[in-house]
């Protein structure tokens, strides 16, 4: 191993998050989950479908799932005017495209510090949550990618 590639291997004892933002939230998705970062374009909607489905999308050749996370997590709608981002993740050998307010950095966080959801927190919001971080006075909440997903495709199919 040469000296560039041991200082981009990333301990064992941390865990690489990319962060997004939904309706001012910090949320951390694990990196090993994201394929993509996008900006969704020509989305189609799918009659019937559950409202946290948006529609699907063509990314590269893919058909691509998009799920709106203000609406699975019971949020507000967006503004019309903002520009959503799309985070892209695979299940089963789906692709999906998380639709966010926007991608903030990567963090690098100690698995030691990660710590169960609060008794507090919203259930709707636990059952996809795989625990926080507290970031300088705010909690990034780690998302549990096949709960988000298993969540809105039980949903889907009702």
């Amino acid at each position: 191993m040469n000296d560039d590639s041991a200082e981009r291997a990333v301990p064992r004892d941390t865990v690489q998050y990319v962060t997004v933002l939904i309706d001012n939230q910090v949320f951390g998705l694990p990196i090993a989950r994201v394929h993509d970062v996008f900006v969704p374009e020509h989305m189609t909607r799918v009659p019937l479908a559950a409202r946290e489905v948006a529609g699907v999308l063509n990314l590269r050749g893919r058909i691509v799932t998009a799920i709106d996370m203000r609406e699975r997590l019971h949020l507000a709608p967006r503004d019309d005017a903002a520009v959503p981002m799309a985070v892209g993740i695979e299940r089963k050998g789906e692709s999906y495209g998380l639709i966010i307010d926007s991608v903030g950095e990567v963090l690098d966080l100690p698995r030691a510090e990660a710590e169960p959801n609060p008794t507090n927190l919203d259930r709707r919001w636990a059952e996809i949550a795989a625990g926080i971080h507290r970031l300088d006075g705010r909690l990034m909440i780690i998302l549990d990618v096949d709960h988000v997903l298993g969540r809105a495709l039980e949903a889907a199919a009702a």
